[in-house]
């Protein structure tokens, strides 16, 4: 997975223009590259906030998605989120939707270790268990994260394929297998956020304080989210995850086990490409399954 491309060059020259014409009381203060993500790049501006702006098209509905919804769902939400506090406008200069939100400190979790794991593990659970509620009709679909874990079947095959000199093959496709065959979530859809893995988690203190880049928020199974328990939290502190969180039966267990499998390959294939720092999280959350599934017989 090659790391794509800007589809429209992002500098500070464009960024000071954006502001200057569409929030002119921010367009002095100072303003430092900090991240080019997958999908976004994020500037620092001041002290205390940020401009996210995609970098391709196919990101700019998440962006959407994230100015209609965080004001919603973040008074609920018991970690810091970057709920957008302006909105900035598609121009002569840039085509898409872009936020001014909140500076949030701390460093992503791939980047740092985790050295208060029963906190992390707390925390992380409550924060599911606050975000996980029903979503309503109108809230966003993702056909890559709100479907049923079965229908990722050909995408892990192709990754677990590629990166078979790397992994334990026949472990995974036996972990996917009895994922993808759990029953399916039973209740109503609920708002997931998509993308929870160590670089959308930040970390002060050794312990997680908040969770960044809702682009893949949508409804639908919990599972999708309960995942991180393995990529996040050493198996010694996984039970106050569990605790936490409340509402683990072992089908979505199950469910979660398949999706942590592929979010590790994808962070491992990533980091092949070259972001050392999400191939470790990678191999460190894909031994943290191993050892798991042989334990279940699997």
């Amino acid at each position: 997975m090659v790391w794509p491309d800007a589809e429209v060059p992002i500098d500070e020259p464009l960024v000071r223009r954006l502001l200057a014409e569409q929030q002119p009381d921010l367009a002095s203060l100072p303003l430092e590259l900090t991240d080019a993500g997958w999908d976004n790049v994020l500037w620092r501006l001041g002290h205390e906030l940020a401009v996210r702006m995609p970098r391709r098209a196919i990101a700019a509905p998440l962006i959407d998605h994230e100015q209609r919804w965080l004001p919603e769902l973040a008074p609920g939400l018991p970690l810091a989120v970057p709920v957008p506090l302006r909105k900035g406008d598609p121009s002569d200069e840039f085509p898409w939707h872009w936020s001014v939100v909140p500076w949030l400190e701390g460093t992503p979790a791939d980047r740092t270790p985790v050295t208060r794991p029963d906190t992390t593990a707390e925390r992380l659970g409550a924060f599911l268990r606050a975000m996980h509620r029903p979503a309503p009709a109108d809230a966003p679909s993702n056909p890559w994260r709100s479907g049923p874990v079965a229908t990722r079947s050909d995408t892990f095959e192709q990754r677990v394929g590629k990166l078979a000199a790397y992994v334990d093959a026949a472990v995974l496709s036996r972990i996917w297998t009895d994922a993808a065959s759990a029953p399916a979530h039973a209740g109503p859809p609920l708002w997931v956020h998509g993308d929870l893995h160590p670089g959308n988690l930040l970390v002060r203190n050794g312990a997680v304080v908040a969770v960044i880049d809702f682009g893949d928020l949508c409804a639908g199974d919990p599972a999708v989210d309960v995942g991180a328990a393995w990529m996040s939290i050493p198996g010694g502190s996984r039970p106050r995850f569990w605790a936490a969180y409340r509402d683990v039966d072992p089908d979505l267990g199950r469910r979660a086990a398949g999706w942590a499998v592929l979010f590790s390959l994808m962070l491992l294939e990533i980091g092949l490409e070259g972001r050392p720092s999400y191939a470790d999280v990678g191999r460190r959350s894909l031994d943290e399954l191993v050892p798991a599934a042989e334990r279940l017989g699997l």
